[in-house]
């Protein structure tokens, strides 16, 4: 990578699509960390028929705009080099996107099986319980103990029953 070296703002041209994405609030964010510690990750700018077009740090450009620079710190790069970045920083924001929607998931339907009956929200928060106890104690839940609800049932019509009782799905 080359190095960061001191560029003058007023030569940097924005694309109208990367103006799009902006967002105030993280400019003004941006600035004041910029007050406090100064420009940490330079921008990406590639050359451009006498101008300088921003590849990436359109907020940290912004940011010094507000702060009154005239220089930021910056290193050339080229449009593939500023796409390729953008895959692997799409890569890493999908899966978490996919985690979180996995939780939520998870948790919403904890919390419908909960409304729909109060015996099922006891069951859950039991069961929740007896899985933080085994964490602490270090050993695991078993099921069909002798203490265990479930484990009363005998035949296959009373487990039914039960799992009907208790708004299960079987």
């Amino acid at each position: 990578m080359p190095d960061p070296e001191s560029l003058p703002i007023d030569q940097i041209y924005v694309p109208v699509k990367k103006r799009k994405t902006l967002r105030p609030e993280l400019v003004q964010e941006i600035a004041a960390s910029i007050l406090e510690v100064g420009q940490q990750v330079p921008i990406l700018v590639r050359p451009d028929e006498g101008r300088l077009v921003l590849l990436e740090g359109l907020h940290r450009l912004e940011a010094c705009k507000a702060l009154g620079e005239t220089t930021i710190i910056g290193v050339w790069g080229s449009a593939e080099t500023a796409h390729h970045k953008t895959l692997l920083s799409d890569g890493a924001e999908t899966e978490a996107k996919r985690d979180k929607m996995a939780r939520l998931k998870k948790l919403r339907l904890e919390r419908e099986a909960a409304e729909r009956s109060p015996a099922s929200a006891d069951a859950i928060v039991e069961t929740e319980s007896a899985k933080l106890r085994s964490a602490r104690s270090g050993t695991s839940i078993r099921r069909g103990s002798s203490d265990d609800p479930r484990s009363k049932t005998r035949t296959l019509s009373e487990w039914l029953t039960q799992q009907k009782r208790d708004g299960g799905r079987y």
